[in-house]
């Protein structure tokens, strides 16, 4: 008897947990592999969680979230944005990984088609795997002014499957940073072809030339076939919390209930008590971090750029960097060497699509002192690289 569908078997593991488990259980690595701080979530939404947990918060939520999150997160787009959004096109979600998880189930039908600007985090690929879909890559062209996105290319690559356009901006693991220019380019042709927009605004506050990066929910109407994902793990350091949001057309506000309640039937309400007080009392620590990630890419930028046979490409958002080795195209290898032998955890850019194969992905995400030992190791192990090919 067959127990698990085939297309789920053949779903290769992230290459970035193949390198993850070889030094997850090393307390000497420098792990810069994952898309997290090393700073802990923020005391005062701790206690907010601890306080609906002790007061007994810990019955079925609403589906789309207590109301309290829900009016918080509406608050923080008007504070941030200059936007009024509906309530009714707001839903809080187990993750921002869930929330790209059911926007798939929720209009992908078996053979529509995708397409992905990438390199892209491969969860997100996955994800219309899942659902049927099939994905159609358009990759970043990319130099030594960093990343950019031929907006053409995105068109032509549209079919009549076409059922959606994924993006996101500011983009893991490159730090692609849309214009609004580009967004409504965008949105124009969307509205034409009757294709959705996946717009994952994840990293939306870490960007460092401006306050925060242009959202779709400045220029998309309520019935505009736009869906806007966010979460809670990277400005407010809250990735073991699992906890995001979706901004959803207006008319499927039933969709979205309806799926919440057969995935999750809610968040746990004690923990979005945390998210409020993350959303309503959080922008000192939002500010000092997006502070510290710009001094963590400046040290490591300059520190990448000085090594030999090394290329990096420069961004203005997210806390990661692409690099290049020059003589290394099996960044897989390369990274589980990194972990064992100079105690340094990558990102091999083979995780992100074919055309990111030949790059690394770093996170610098933590303190400069971690920062500093880690490039200290890289660049000792490149140098003993290059000295074994003599």
């Amino acid at each position: 008897m067959r127990l698990t569908r085939e297309s789920i078997l053949a779903m290769p593991d992230s290459p970035i947990i193949d390198v993850w488990r070889l030094g997850i259980d090393r307390p000497d690595v420098i792990g810069l592999w994952a898309g997290q701080s090393d700073l802990p979530t923020p005391q005062p939404f701790c206690e907010a969680a601890n306080r609906a947990l002790a007061a007994g918060h810990t019955f079925y939520s609403p589906n789309r979230g207590i109301l309290a999150l829900r009016e918080a997160i509406r608050a923080y787009y008007a504070r941030l944005c200059g936007v009024t959004l509906e309530d009714e096109r707001v839903a809080v979600t187990s993750s921002g990984m869930n929330a790209v998880m059911l926007v798939s189930q929720a209009i992908i039908e078996p053979g529509d088609n995708v397409v992905c600007i990438t390199p892209s985090w491969p969860n997100i690929l996955r994800a219309v795997h899942i659902a049927g879909g099939l994905t159609r890559e358009v990759p970043l062209g990319y130099g030594e002014h960093g990343w950019s996105l031929d907006l053409q290319r995105l068109f032509d690559t549209c079919d009549e499957r076409t059922r959606a356009i994924y993006y996101a901006s500011p983009g893991n693991p490159t730090g692609w940073m849309m214009s609004s220019d580009q967004q409504r380019r965008l949105l124009d042709f969307a509205r034409r072809r009757g294709i959705a927009i996946i717009a994952d605004e994840v990293y939306q506050r870490i960007v460092y030339d401006r306050p925060y990066a242009p959202s779709m929910t400045e220029i998309a109407a309520p019935e505009d076939p736009v869906f806007v994902v966010n979460s809670f793990s990277k400005a407010w350091a809250m990735t073991g919390w699992r906890m995001g949001w979706i901004i959803y057309p207006r008319p499927m506000l039933a969709t979205f209930e309806k799926l919440i309640q057969f995935n999750t039937s809610g968040a746990p309400a004690f923990l979005q008590a945390g998210a409020v007080a993350a959303l309503n009392d959080g922008e000192p620590f939002v500010r000092s971090f997006v502070e510290r990630c710009r001094n963590g890419q400046r040290l490591v930028l300059d520190r990448l750029r000085a090594m030999s046979r090394v290329r990096v490409v420069p961004n203005t958002a997210s806390f990661y960097l692409m690099f290049e080795i020059e003589g290394v195209r099996d960044t897989l290898a390369f990274c589980k060497r990194a972990v064992l032998e100079a105690g340094v955890g990558l990102a091999p850019g083979v995780a992100f699509g074919d055309e990111s194969a030949h790059q690394i992905r770093l996170c610098y995400a933590r303190s400069d002192a971690s920062l500093s030992q880690a490039m200290d190791r890289l660049q000792t192990h490149i140098a003993r690289l290059g000295a074994d090919s003599d």
